[in-house]
């Protein structure tokens, strides 16, 4: 009897001691510790002082997935998406619009008036009045325009598909290709993982264009040659993150950039050395998952942004 209860009590103790190792191992499988762990909570808040900008207006345009934002000389805006273009003018009352035989991704406006987009693998040039005045041939068959940047002589187009800022002249005659990949100088070229590519012209009048694979911005003169290039990984206010960013941007009139990103959403002013001034809207303004926030800005240095997500657009002013 007295053995029976020996070998009863091991088996409890066996059995007891196995459960604890199984609810162990659940407790351990169920909330790891990882040390290097961190959170984008602690990167999703920017502190009131350290905005420069504020929120004054938002409207939503009668047009469908919104893609892309433009302002002429005259401060008119203009909107593409979903396979239409409209124009407003300075009060951000309707003017025009007009229908495109294809959805385009990109849109900017020469001094005289010409409307260029970057429909899929091509440029057409378009009236204001809705008239089709040119078509250029693709560059590629896996050319994907994502932006275009206009001055007195040249058009630049950033071609998303070969990685690589074309330069044509007004009547479409390709005169250069910009930033390509160069085994001798151990230039990589453009890194880009998606479809965001985006050009602008200068203060100077040089041509910026982002790397967004490197995180980085590059400056090419009328020759096609780098002059200039910097660049911020950080998940900080100072830096940009993940596969690919800025993912646009645009110039204020002191040579200041203003930036979009995605992933971590945020929109901020940068010096021309790189170095973050301010922030102008911050992940708390937006969705989560928000993405393709292009960007215009008018003579007053106002910056106009389209959210895709909300198909609307903001505009804020400087608190100055």
């Amino acid at each position: 009897m007295k053995q029976k209860i020996t070998i009863a009590l091991s088996i409890f103790i066996l059995i007891l001691v196995i459960g604890l190792m199984v609810n162990d191992m659940y407790q351990n499988q169920k909330a790891p510790t990882n040390p290097y762990e961190y959170s984008l909570k602690d990167f999703k808040h920017i502190d009131e002082s350290q905005f420069c900008y504020q929120e004054a207006e938002v409207f939503v345009p009668d047009i469908k997935k919104l893609v892309a934002i433009a302002i002429d000389q005259d401060d008119q805006l203009y909107l593409t998406g979903s396979g239409k273009v409209q124009i407003y003018n300075k009060n951000l009352e309707l003017v025009n619009q007009f229908d495109l035989t294809k959805p385009a991704r990109s849109i900017a406006v020469s001094t005289d008036g010409k409307i260029y987009l970057g429909i899929s693998d091509h440029v057409e040039i378009w009236s204001q009045q809705g008239k089709l005045l040119g078509s250029w041939e693709a560059f590629a068959p896996k050319s994907i325009i994502t932006s275009i940047a206009i001055d007195e002589e040249s058009i630049y187009v950033a071609d998303a598909g070969k990685k690589l800022v074309l330069k044509y002249d007004k009547d479409g005659k390709l005169l250069a290709e910009l930033g390509a990949k160069d085994k001798l100088t151990k230039r990589l070229g453009f890194l880009i993982p998606s479809g965001y590519f985006d050009v602008a012209i200068g203060r100077e009048g040089q041509l910026w264009a982002v790397n967004p694979g490197m995180h980085a911005f590059e400056a090419y003169d009328e020759s096609g040659e780098m002059i200039s290039s910097w660049h911020k990984t950080s998940m900080d206010l100072d830096g940009f993150s993940g596969c690919c960013n800025p993912s646009h941007f645009a110039m204020l009139s002191n040579g200041d950039f203003i930036t979009s990103e995605k992933g971590l959403v945020r929109v901020k002013v940068i010096g021309p050395d790189g170095n973050v001034k301010c922030a102008v809207a911050g992940p708390e303004d937006f969705d989560e998952k928000e993405v393709g926030i292009d960007l215009a800005v008018n003579s007053n240095d106002d910056i106009f942004m389209i959210v895709p997500g909300k198909n609307e657009v903001r505009k804020f002013v400087s608190f100055d």
